[in-house]
């Protein structure tokens, strides 16, 4: 382990890790990070939000790295408030992906996030008027043909069955090759650009700040986090997490997220660094 906290780059996903969708960050969290920053450490945030959600949610907290936003296909520096990598998907082969499943699956809402993070509501539900409620969203209701072009992401919200039946639909489908399907929580469902990821986020930063990924530290308790937490230089599953997400990691806290995770595990590496 390095005894420097400047040497690290904490990469921590959001929802469910540090904080959750209805309590928000715990103070004890906020508190650390605030004492993480202090003593040097760099800290930023890799999450599926758009920046202006991150923003909200993240508070009186800037990260001192650019954020991983819209699970990678948006590199963001808050300190500039500009983007520094935009990926998008291949709008005929979404569409086709979208129209098909709105089919099939009547009840399920539609939401694609286009420009900088900006999110087009194609049909709306209980589940996406959560979503923007919940991650301090503003939404424009539109038809899927007005999207402005750009989109970083869709995503299908509905109810954990509902979600699980989509995945299971979608894998006998053919829509191309320029984008796949992720699974971000039990009742989102994704689509993304090819090749686009929080760990290809990850390895994009640290190519821009001429950072080994060695240096790298993940905290994570989802699937979605996986490819980043294994390619890291050191991983953390918060306790909460499923036990593929704690097999992989390196270390796992005692707490859960509502109770403090990220603040447990920081404080314990202050600790070390200053031992």
């Amino acid at each position: 382990m390095k005894r420097n906290l400047h040497d690290y780059l904490v990469f921590c996903d959001m929802d469910n890790t540090l904080l959750t969708a209805k309590e928000g960050v715990p103070e004890c969290n906020r508190a650390v990070i605030r004492l993480f920053l202090q003593l040097g450490g760099r800290f930023t945030v890799a999450s599926g939000r758009p920046p202006e959600s991150v923003r909200a949610a993240l508070g009186d907290i800037v990260p001192t790295l650019p954020a991983i936003c819209c699970n990678g296909s948006l590199l963001y520096d808050f300190s500039a408030d500009r983007v520094l990598r935009h990926a998008a998907l291949h709008r005929e082969q979404a569409s086709a992906a979208i129209a098909d499943v709105m089919n099939k699956f009547p009840h399920a809402g539609v939401e694609v996030m286009a420009g900088a993070g900006e999110m087009y509501v194609v049909r709306a539900n209980p589940y996406t008027h959560a979503h923007q409620v919940d991650e301090k969203l503003s939404g424009v209701a539109c038809p899927l043909d007005n999207v402005p072009d750009g989109w970083v992401k869709a995503v299908f919200a509905a109810d954990p069955e509902t979600i699980r039946r989509i995945g299971q639909y979608v894998k006998g489908r053919y829509y191309g090759r320029e984008n796949y399907f992720l699974a971000t929580n039990s009742i989102y469902f994704e689509i993304m650009p090819a090749g686009v990821g929080k760990a290809s986020g990850m390895r994009d930063l640290c190519t821009l700040l001429g950072e080994p990924i060695q240096n790298t530290l993940v905290i994570g308790d989802y699937y979605n986090d996986l490819e980043m937490m294994q390619q890291a230089g050191y991983s953390v599953a918060v306790a909460n997490a499923p036990a593929e997400v704690k097999a992989a990691a390196d270390e796992v806290t005692v707490c859960t997220c509502s109770d403090g995770a990220v603040g447990e595990y920081l404080y314990k590496l202050i600790g070390e660094v200053a031992d």
